[in-house]
């Protein structure tokens, strides 16, 4: 289909174009605000809020800072007029608040309306008719002067009753459609209605102009805007209100360019919130100012509450994505956003900033109610080192080592991504301490004295299988000297290669948390320990670090020599030895077998066995041309299909993908 055989476009241009509005850079003060959620909102809802729910409503405008809102259409159900009514007779408007209500113009809407009203404080009768060229020929069937008589005809019953009922009343009037009027017969009909009512400079009228279907670019409405406000009579005595919708996605720039363009007053709606596509939404524009130093005169620092109203009443949702609102719009999981955004909070610490200049967060999270630690930072497998870090260190006090970032990063990024699910802080510490805090399956280290003999002793209590253990170990310092101790001990060599500390808290209960890497092949190993003695914070880095080193495992497997005999024989019977042929070979029962091996390797007897076969079928996929089903039966498994499942499992990829990769390494 060509697009410009079925339409065209809508809108006019104003007879005298200007662009002043250009001229200008920023918003310099908050417009007028007015909610018309209970009204226009409220119209566009599925279900329409109940009495009790736009009282809630209601209440949580005010708390916010509205002085002006739109309460609903009372002429057009019970349920509008009773809301009316209670405002009013309950005393529920404050004195610093007007309410805001729409009729039609026409005479039994207005007179009802007027009953609504009766009494009130202060009130906005907002009337209106539509004025587009689509609605007098499609609609109404009437010519530009019929049309027009029937705004002067409602400005003047508006004046006539205003002046017969109890109450303080301002006028509002709209040429509904307006951007599909012609701009010079929109002021036409708005200079019309000026005329009957008069304003003065106590007594200022409304004139809104309604983008009640956006059909141009944001520029052109400001032209429009512009183009009113410097030809409207009684101007300094009139406040020119927008009222843009979202049927192009450009309200808020409607908004925003109409205030350049001379507008005093913004009607919309939280979040964007109504007709179609919605009507503008306010906490966008209120914040945008806000994030550029400009008071909006509107509260959303407890954002999070609001939203639970909202959605509460209206049975909406706020997208995740909503501008300043959503629950993932400061949220950074990119690994080099983390980072920068964690570099930005640091400096901003260490140089006393006034001023929000943060990478990736336009404005401080804090100032909406939210938290850098599970608003901001949060962890994913998309994750990196900065932002692992970052929590770590705002939750817990844990500083990690520049050095010791990315493997701690990708450690919690693997989870998230095997897990397909994001972290909270909790999780993420619980991760951390587990790998690196309290990782001890082989031995630890209980009791430490120390003396001076030509450098530092150190008697040491090494706990390993149920058995304590006195070892003895010469060093520089009290760590180099527990840790030749470990070594003497386990006939093992590494080297002490990286140790920094830091306080974890402050005060009389302060705890230091130490950091040890040690390498041992080439390959670097952690251990993290934290204790109010930072020395025994220091041995409990280092053990843990020492535990994870492949050759300690083996070194304590050598300890017990029944169980040497017990994993060799495994080892040369992989392929059918069962838990009852070890049972008869070593004369044990089988509940007692188990639970030595396990006590002593701490493995289960199928954990051995499964190893055992899994390195031999690693073996043979690397060395041989057998076929996967004849490698499975091999090593001892008669199905295939299982015998994979185990393999990915402890290997992360398929038989036939670690071939490949071998292949393709040599």
């Amino acid at each position: 289909m060509n697009p410009s055989e079925k339409y065209e476009k809508q809108y006019f241009m104003p007879p005298v174009v200007t662009y002043d509005w250009v001229k200008k850079d920023d918003i310099d003060h908050a417009p007028i605000w007015c909610s018309v959620d209970l009204r226009d909102g409220n119209q566009a809802l599925v279900e329409p809020m109940s009495l009790d729910e736009k009282i809630e409503f209601f209440k949580m405008l005010v708390e916010i800072g509205f002085k002006e809102i739109e309460i609903g259409f009372p002429a057009a159900s019970e349920t509008e007029y009773q809301f009316c009514r209670t405002l009013i007779e309950q005393n529920l408007i404050p004195a610093d608040v007007t309410i805001q209500v729409l009729t039609q113009a026409r005479e039994h809407i207005i007179k009802k309306t007027f009953a609504a009203i009766k009494g009130a404080p202060r009130a906005v009768v907002h009337v209106y008719n539509s004025t587009s060229v689509a609605q007098r020929e499609q609609v109404f069937k009437k010519d530009k002067e019929h049309v027009k008589q029937i705004a002067i005809d409602g400005a003047a019953l508006l004046k006539e009753l205003a002046d017969k009922t109890d109450g303080n009343f301002t006028f509002e009037y709209s040429p509904e459609s307006f951007t599909g009027t012609e701009p010079a017969y929109a002021l036409e009909v708005c200079n019309a209605v000026l005329d009957v009512w008069q304003p003065t400079a106590d007594n200022k009228a409304i004139i809104n102009l309604p983008t009640t279907v956006e059909n141009a670019m944001p520029h052109v409405f400001a032209s429009q805007v512009e183009y009113f406000n410097k030809h409207l009579l009684h101007r300094e005595n009139v406040i020119l209100s927008l009222h843009p919708h979202n049927d192009r996605g450009s309200g808020v720039s409607d908004a925003e360019l109409g205030i350049l363009a001379g507008a005093d007053k913004i009607e919309g709606t939280l979040f964007g919130n109504g007709e179609r596509t919605g009507n503008v939404d306010i906490i966008t524009l209120a914040m945008n100012m806000f994030s550029q130093g400009v008071n909006p005169n509107l509260d959303f620092s407890n954002m999070s509450e609001i939203c639970e109203v909202y959605e509460r009443v209206t049975r909406m949702k706020v997208s995740p994505r909503q501008p300043y609102a959503g629950d993932l719009v400061f949220t950074a999981f990119s690994g080099s956003h983390q980072d920068a955004i964690a570099k930005g909070m640091a400096w901003r610490e260490e140089h006393d900033c006034k001023t929000w200049t943060v990478p990736y967060l336009p404005i401080d999270p804090q100032d909406v109610g939210r938290r850098y630690d599970s608003d901001v930072i949060r962890i994913n497998s998309q994750s990196g080192k900065g932002g692992v870090n970052y929590i770590l260190k705002q939750s817990f006090g844990i500083s990690l080592p520049e050095k010791m970032r990315e493997e701690v990063g990708y450690m919690v990024k693997d989870v998230s991504d095997k897990a397909h699910q994001e972290l909270t802080p909790d999780v993420v510490y619980r991760i951390f301490e587990d790998h690196y805090i309290s990782a001890k399956p082989i031995f630890s280290v209980d009791e430490c004295h120390f003396k001076q003999e030509d450098g530092i002793v150190a008697e040491a209590t090494i706990h390993q299988n149920d058995n304590n253990h006195k070892i003895t170990g010469v060093g520089n310092g009290r760590l180099d000297a527990v840790s030749n101790a470990i070594k003497h001990y386990f006939g093992i060599s590494y080297e002490l290669a990286f140790y920094e500390e830091h306080s974890l808290t402050k005060g009389s209960s302060s705890r230091a948390v130490a950091y040890v890497g040690v390498i041992c092949n080439k390959k670097k190993y952690w251990g993290v320990g934290i204790d109010a003695d930072i020395i025994k914070a220091s041995i409990q880095a280092l053990v843990v670090a020492v535990n994870k080193l492949p050759e300690i495992a083996e070194s304590q497997s050598c300890k017990d020599e029944r169980l040497l005999e017990i994993t060799n024989y495994i080892y040369a019977n992989y392929k059918d030895v069962t838990l009852d042929d070890l049972s008869e070979k070593f004369f044990l029962s089988k509940p007692y077998l188990s639970k030595y091996i396990k006590e002593k390797s701490g493995l289960t007897f199928g954990d051995i066995l499964k190893q055992v076969r899994m390195k031999k079928a690693r073996a043979l996929l690397k060395s041989s041309s057998m076929t996967v089903e004849n490698i499975a039966l091999t090593v001892g498994y008669q199905n295939v299909e299982h015998f994979n499942r185990l393999f990915k499992k402890e290997y992360l990829m398929t038989p036939l993908q670690y071939r490949n990769a071998k292949n393709q390494e040599e």
